[in-house]
C-alpha cells in the first residue's frame, strides 16, 4: 500500500486527515474527565510547588529582614559607645591629676579641675547632640509632653502655668523625650 502523503489525489490526502482527526476527538464523556482530571492535578502540583518556593522565598527574606534590624540596632549602639570613650579618658585624667594636687597649691588646682570638669561636660553634650540627644527647652509655658511638674509656687514675675525653676534637666532625643524635666510652676 502507498504512503497516503505521496498520493496527490485531493478526496484521499480528506479523508485521511478526517480520520486523524476523528481519532483524537473520539473520547468518551468519562474519558474526557479523567484526561482534564489529570490535567487539573498537574497543574495544582505545580502552583502548590510555586507557593512553596514562595513561601520559603518569604521566610528567608524575613529571617534576612530580622538579621540585618539586629546588627542595624547593634552597630548604631557601637558607635555611641565609642564617642562616649573619649569622655571616660577626659575624667581617667581628672581623677589623675587630683592625685597629684600638692597641698600648697590647692586652690590653683581646683580651679584646674573645675576647667576640665566643664571641658568634659561640654564634650559629654557634644557627643549627646551628635547622636541627636538635645536639652529640652525649659523656660516659659508648662508643656506636659517634656515637662513633669513636681510643685507648684506662688510667683509674681510668672505668669500661672509658667516654669518657674527646674529641678532637673530634661532630655529628647530627636522628637521623643527620653526624660521628661523636673519643674516648678506657678500658680
Amino acid at each position: 500500500m502507498s504512503d497516503p502523503k505521496e498520493n496527490k489525489d485531493p478526496e484521499v490526502v480528506e479523508e485521511t486527515q478526517e480520520e486523524t482527526v476523528e481519532e483524537e476527538v473520539e473520547l468518551t464523556p468519562e474519558e474526557q474527565c479523567q484526561a482534564d482530571l489529570a490535567e487539573a492535578k498537574a497543574a495544582l502540583a505545580e502552583a502548590e510547588e510555586k507557593v512553596l518556593r514562595i513561601h520559603a522565598d518569604f521566610e528567608n527574606s524575613k529571617k534576612r529582614l530580622e538579621k540585618d534590624k539586629a546588627n542595624a540596632v547593634a552597630f548604631a549602639n557601637e558607635s555611641f559607645a565609642s564617642d562616649m570613650l573619649s569622655i571616660l579618658d577626659s575624667f581617667e585624667s581628672a581623677f589623675a591629676s587630683i592625685d597629684q594636687i600638692d597641698t600648697e597649691d590647692a586652690a590653683e588646682a581646683l580651679d584646674k579641675i573645675k576647667e576640665g570638669l566643664e571641658l568634659t561636660y561640654n564634650q559629654t553634650l557634644s557627643v549627646l547632640k551628635k547622636h541627636g540627644v538635645e536639652e529640652v527647652a525649659h523656660e516659659g509655658e508648662f508643656d506636659p509632653e517634656v515637662h513633669q511638674a513636681i510643685m507648684q509656687v506662688e510667683s509674681d514675675e510668672h505668669e500661672p502655668g509658667q516654669v518657674v525653676q527646674v529641678m532637673q534637666k530634661g532630655y529628647k532625643m530627636k522628637d521623643r523625650t527620653l526624660r521628661a524635666a523636673m519643674v516648678s510652676t506657678a500658680k
